[in-house]
């Protein structure tokens, strides 16, 4: 299918700041899954820099405003036709050994409940396809879906420990979980147009990949209990949330920042 996305993310600041400066992730992957029909990202009133592809594949590009900003906007608009090939990341370019996932974060340290809830799933099987659907089960029948009772610093153990969480939590934590039984996880951010029963979604999303040696990094969404599949859009990877940010910033002065986000994705033609 061919979806369209709208995305702007809006900073303000309460006191004019000296100057701003924003390192944008918002560019689809490159891989059989997917294709840029059109994609454009600005920054209004900024500055274009540098770009790069880095390690895992990912495009970055650099962006910089000058002061006086009272606001800072990120316009994202595009079209991607989509294929669905059940959560695997196939035809993707890049270096970075898969071993390099199974690094924890404070956002994915391994606790023993993480570590119980990752042996119990796995009990019973030898084949890591199956142990990933399992870890991925298990997470979502373990950390319902409740938004608003987490912000953005929950790690996966808090998340797991209270029971509840948004897809940020369920990513977290199955990446947590696949390392703890020795599977190389990460974490990936993009888009969601619907989910598996059909409701719209349209929103930014994240789930995570899983290596399994033998076919490669596979996308499973416990939040949905799925793989992803032609409703996703990927945009890019990291350890956790916090690497795979879609932008990061800075902007030097006294002001207080707040921030809104307004995503909407259609169906173009199927």
């Amino acid at each position: 299918m061919i979806l369209s996305v709208n995305h702007v993310t809006t900073y303000r600041y309460d006191a004019p700041m000296r100057f701003a400066v924003q390192s944008l992730r918002l560019f689809p992957s490159r891989f059989d899954g997917q294709r840029a029909v059109r994609w454009d990202v600005s920054v209004e009133g900024g500055l274009r820099g540098g770009s790069f592809r880095d390690g895992a594949g990912d495009k970055v590009e650099g962006w910089s405003l000058r002061g006086p900003v009272e606001e800072v906007r990120v316009l994202v608009s595009g079209e991607i036709e989509t294929t669905d090939t059940a959560g695997v990341l196939r035809g993707h370019r890049e270096v970075v050994n898969p071993l390099a996932y199974l690094r924890e974060t404070d956002a994915t340290w391994i606790d023993d409940a993480l570590r119980d809830l990752a042996e119990t799933a796995s009990a019973g099987t030898t084949d890591n396809l199956d142990r990933a659907h399992r870890l991925s089960h298990a997470v979502s029948e373990a950390i319902a879906y409740v938004p608003g009772v987490t912000h953005a610093r929950t790690t996966a153990a808090e998340a797991l420990e209270q029971g509840e969480g948004v897809c940020q939590d369920h990513t977290h934590a199955l990446i947590a979980c696949a390392r703890a039984v020795g599977m190389p996880a990460r974490y990936v951010s993009g888009y969601l147009h619907a989910t598996t029963d059909g409701t719209p979604h349209e929103a930014a999303h994240a789930w995570a990949e899983i290596w399994v040696g033998n076919i490669g990094w596979i996308g499973f969404d416990a939040a949905n209990v799925c793989c992803a599949d032609s409703n996703y859009i990927r945009l890019g990877s990291g350890l956790d949330a916090h690497e795979a940010a879609p932008i990061r910033g800075i902007a030097q002065g006294e002001g207080r920042e707040e921030m809104e986000v307004s995503v909407a994705l259609g169906q173009v033609q199927q």
